[in-house]
């Protein structure tokens, strides 16, 4: 899991101030445009935002959907992205598609280029099914695993130079090859991407995924978040 990556291609400026204003709007008469030298500050807003709408559950979560984020999310296993791309309130995606990209496989084959890189394995541990049984994934498994891929990128890289297409050989991979996205989330769907997948019995790729996303998270609505990790954090609530 150390190769995955979530990083940050642009978010809202003073996200916490936009949601302090049309939280304002929403009971005043004036035209909070004309206030914004006299709004709080970001900070400030992130307090006043905790009080009002998030304190004691009221459930006011309409004036998060304002501010916006937009990762780029690398080398993930291809289940992450099956689970993640089933949470569409206010998100949207553009993934790698395997349809048009072949050089990495092309390029494991030749030796060019770490099969790890490409195709994704857990790595050597104790793990429970879904039954609640555990059971222990050991080295010469996943050494077994990865020459299996290697195998495979082996006859991906046969079929490629006898002209068959990428859409057609892709079929031939393992199932978790790896992928890289790019997903915009509202300040709002992000929380609740992350109720549903930050959970205890969530897949614990995805898991790690929201635990990256949560980094930034911090760093953009720092009052937002600190609420969130006390309150929603890992606890399966319904989402808001």
């Amino acid at each position: 899991m150390n190769r995955f990556r979530v990083e940050v291609l642009t978010k809202t400026q003073n996200p916490q101030q936009i949601i302090y204003a049309a939280m304002h709007q929403d009971y005043t008469d004036s035209f909070v445009y004309d206030e914004r030298e006299e709004f709080p500050s970001e900070s400030k807003c992130g307090e006043v935002i905790v009080k009002r709408l998030l304190a004691g559950e009221r459930g006011h979560y309409g004036p998060l959907e304002h501010p916006q984020i937009v990762f780029n999310c690398g080398y993930f296993p291809h289940s992450v992205m099956q689970q993640a791309r089933t949470h569409r309130i206010s998100v949207s995606f553009d993934v790698q598609s395997f349809r048009y990209t072949s050089e990495q496989f092309l390029k494991v084959a030749e030796g060019k280029r770490d099969i790890e890189d490409v195709f994704y394995l857990r790595p050597v541990d104790y793990y429970t099914n879904r039954q609640g049984k555990k059971y222990y994934y050991s080295p010469e498994q996943r050494e077994a695993d990865l020459n299996w891929c290697m195998e495979a990128v082996k006859r991906y890289k046969i079929d490629f130079d006898n002209g068959i297409s990428e859409e057609h050989i892709r079929g031939k991979m393992p199932f978790d090859y790896r992928q890289h996205f790019v997903v915009s989330f509202n300040l709002r769907s992000l929380m609740h991407f992350l109720d549903m997948r930050n959970k205890k019995d969530a897949q614990l790729e995805i898991q790690k995924l929201c635990e990256l996303m949560l980094i930034h998270f911090e760093n953009w609505v720092p009052a937002i978040a600190e609420w969130y990790k006390i309150h929603r954090l890992a606890k399966a609530r319904l989402a808001p």
